[in-house]
């Protein structure tokens, strides 16, 4: 295995990650522009991205299983490609059932990158901590940045090239990885370059359950809290922004990339601090925010929400740290892939519970009321995860970056 494999691997990971992150968002933002093109009512139109954010989840165990069993690398030029294809068709699309199968496409494309590309950057990093610190980072940003991408492509030439361009860009990157695979320039590794100790069987089965709750309640959280932020901004702050899909798309941005940095520290914290304590108390400050968004305006709604969002990303390093420590090192893309059924298969239900509450209230104070709520089951379950051990944070255990 080369040092200039590696090296390559590690970068398509961290615009891989960004990418996934700014694709799959997309519609959320341009949705705002289709309620006036197709003149359907914003319910109506959300809900039609069901079906690929359950597919994002849904297909992540089976990717997980095949860059395991086969090729991670080949399978991180299947996730550009696809994904890429998928977001390109959203922007030829004439109606709703079209654009539902196209949205589903760019699902199926996107429930690769987390179980496969998250193996694989763990793979090829030596210094892990920094790389997949910074890993985290570009999801961040991916995250942040799809509303600005969405809204300014929208504004400036309309909403169909927010979905072709950075469609174009996945197939080019997609293309372009397959041709290094082709030449041999990049390979698969075999074997972490730091192996990880092994937990004992009741630990292993503890926090398996305990994580299948938490992991669930915060994939609501995240994707709900992602779903509906467009449209919360929209609705609560129209005085200040205007009618302007790039202001609000802007103003969701900054939030999320108030978060960017936070997330680093959480990672060095997790390398510091007992796991647990962290995640715990991650949880636990969401439960008050998240009920604070629900009745907030102005810039202390915005205040609100950055902190739901910066505590969310804090706990991220903790949460994949404490997965990486209970998983047996030759089953860890299906392990992942496992997560993220979890946590994006609850997409489709954060989609379900967004429409349904605008539907019959036409706000969103009681779905930001059951997200606290979430967020407190989540914190109750966390409090019986198996203690550290050691204290803290060892050099061997794997950390795995953002959501």
């Amino acid at each position: 295995m080369t040092d200039l494999s590696a090296r390559l691997s590690i970068g398509f990971s961290w615009i891989g990650h960004a990418l996934m992150h700014i694709v799959s968002a997309l519609f959320l933002t341009v949705v705002l522009a289709l309620e006036r093109d197709w003149h359907l009512p914003y319910d109506e139109l959300i809900r039609l991205w069901t079906l690929g954010s359950l597919l994002i989840g849904v297909g992540a165990p089976l990717a997980g299983w095949l860059g395991d069993r086969w090729s991670e690398c080949r399978m991180m030029a299947v996730f550009f490609l696809v994904t890429g294809a998928g977001t390109m068709a959203c922007g030829l699309t004439e109606g709703p059932t079209s654009l539902l199968w196209a949205l589903a496409a760019l699902g199926l494309g996107s429930s690769i990158y987390h179980p496969v590309g998250m193996a694989w950057m763990v793979k090829n990093a030596v210094n892990r901590g920094k790389a997949l610190g910074y890993l985290g980072i570009f999801g961040t940003v991916g995250i942040a940045s799809a509303a600005l991408v969405a809204g300014g492509l929208t504004e400036w030439l309309g909403w169909r090239a927010a979905f072709l361009i950075p469609g174009a860009i996945c197939v080019g990157l997609g293309v372009l990885l397959a041709v290094l695979i082709a030449l041999g320039v990049v390979e698969d590794r075999k074997g972490d370059v730091k192996p990880q100790p092994k937990a004992s069987r009741g630990d292993v089965i503890r926090a398996f359950f305990v994580l299948s709750v938490t992991m669930v309640c915060a994939g609501l959280m995240f994707n709900g809290m992602q779903v509906v932020l467009p449209k919360l901004f929209e609705a609560r702050l129209s005085h200040l922004l205007g009618d302007s899909t790039l202001g609000v798309g802007g103003l969701v941005t900054a939030v999320y990339l108030i978060a960017a940095l936070p997330q680093l520290i959480g990672g060095h914290l997790a390398d510091k601090f007992p796991l647990k304590r962290i995640y715990t108390l991650c949880l636990l400050v969401q439960v008050p925010m998240m009920a604070a968004v629900a009745v907030l305006a102005d810039l202390p709604l915005v205040g609100a929400a950055a902190l739901v969002v910066i505590a969310s990303q804090v706990q991220i390093p903790a949460e994949n740290l404490l997965l990486a420590r209970y998983t047996p090192e030759k089953h860890r893309g299906l392990a992942y892939g496992a997560k993220f059924i979890l946590s994006f298969g609850a997409g489709p239900l954060a989609v379900q519970l967004v429409a349904t509450v605008y539907e019959r209230t036409g706000e969103f104070v009681m779905l930001y009321v059951t997200l606290s709520a979430l967020a407190l089951i989540a914190f109750l379950a966390a409090l019986l995860l198996p203690a550290d051990r050691d204290g803290g944070r060892k050099a061997e255990a794997v950390p795995a970056p953002a959501e």
